[in-house]
């Protein structure tokens, strides 16, 4: 199994996706912000993303110099269409508005439409965070045959739809961020790459059988499903989020009507807001601190607060690189051999 190296990674791919088409501030961004999912231990939200995202620009699904462009709302409330853009790029974008807004007027809801894959939804939380804001974000994902089992049913209906929840806290925020299927599509992706099982209770066959061979998903043979966490309440957040996101933003819901041939087509709706306007702040973050402390004291110190693993897959990876399957660095190698970039860069990311 490959290491790869943080910066020559970046570079990496900034050349691929500069290649088709990005110019070079946002192919830098989504660069970035890929790699960064990575060291956080997010393989799924990394850089196996790369060739597909290569392949979406190639086609037209991706405009790749698009920004995000208001076209509705007032004040503190905004409806934003992405134009097909980058997501990394649109998400930030937008939550830069939130946290502008809510610093002036103490809160800001967006709704966000028509964006390419957002990535990881944690880096809108960690940049409100660094804000000193509080963020809750609920997004859906329209991007070809739905992929999400209701509770009760067999068969995809949704997107892995994620939630996230993001608190200023010093040293460091607490960022709840999770897909509200059982685990995100791009880890089965990434257990399939590796040769490895699923988690036992995240997949199902067509038949509606568990099942952890993550074939389900990628393979040949019939597709089966992710199911959702925590049986019918992952699946009322996850309809949730197809409504907010989907429905409210306009940008559509994995409902038969809406075309499923546009690539990775994102929906998000956030709320951002300021803490010191409802509590005093020093006794907010004394309470938080306290509540924290009072859980990782639970027996043997092994609690961690939301956004701890993270952390620690950082550290780890910063000092070690970051570790990628074959078949996973081989389809980038690849994809960058086919659109002509040149050796020496691709080989210069390895450890």
């Amino acid at each position: 199994m490959p290491r790869i190296a943080q910066t020559p990674l970046i570079a990496l791919v900034a050349t691929m996706l500069e290649r088709v088409g990005a110019p070079g501030p946002i192919a830098q961004q989504v660069a970035t912000d890929l790699i960064e999912a990575n060291l956080q231990g997010h393989d799924s939200h990394g850089v196996q993303l790369v060739p597909r995202y290569v392949e979406n620009t190639e086609k037209g699904l991706i405009n790749p110099g698009a920004a995000a462009a208001q076209v509705g709302g007032a004040g503190a409330m905004a409806i934003f269409d992405g134009g097909m853009g980058y997501g990394q790029v649109t998400g930030r974008q937008v939550t830069a508005w939130a946290t502008d807004t809510a610093a002036a007027q103490g809160m800001a809801m967006f709704g966000l439409r028509n964006t390419h894959h957002l990535g990881r939804i944690g880096a809108y939380a960690e940049q409100a965070a660094a804000a000193g804001l509080i963020s809750m974000f609920f997004v859906n994902a329209v991007s070809g045959p739905p992929m999400v089992a209701p509770h009760g049913g067999a068969d995809g209906r949704m997107g892995t739809n994620p939630v996230c929840i993001g608190i200023p806290k010093s040293p460091a925020p607490i960022i709840l961020d999770f897909a509200t299927s059982a685990i995100a599509v791009g880890k089965v992706k990434v257990a399939f790459n590796a040769g490895k099982e699923a988690p036992v209770g995240a997949l199902v066959t067509h038949l509606g059988e568990p099942t952890t061979d993550p074939a389900v998903m990628f393979g040949q043979g019939p597709r089966g499903a992710l199911v959702s966490f925590g049986g019918h309440k992952g699946y009322g957040l996850a309809l949730v989020c197809e409504i907010l996101a989907g429905a409210l933003t306009g940008g559509g819901t994995n409902q038969p009507e809406t075309p499923k041939d546009r690539g990775i087509v994102n929906g998000m709706m956030g709320l951002v807001f300021d803490p010191a306007r409802l509590a005093d702040n020093a006794a907010f973050a004394h309470e938080v601190q306290a509540v924290c402390d009072h859980v990782q004291a639970s027996a043997f110190g092994h609690v961690l607060l939301p956004g701890d693993p993270e952390r620690r897959a950082k550290h780890r990876r910063m000092q070690d690189g970051i570790p990628l399957d074959d078949v996973t660095w081989g389809d980038l190698s690849a994809a960058a051999t086919r659109i002509g970039v040149d050796e020496a860069t691709i080989r210069a990311a390895l450890l």
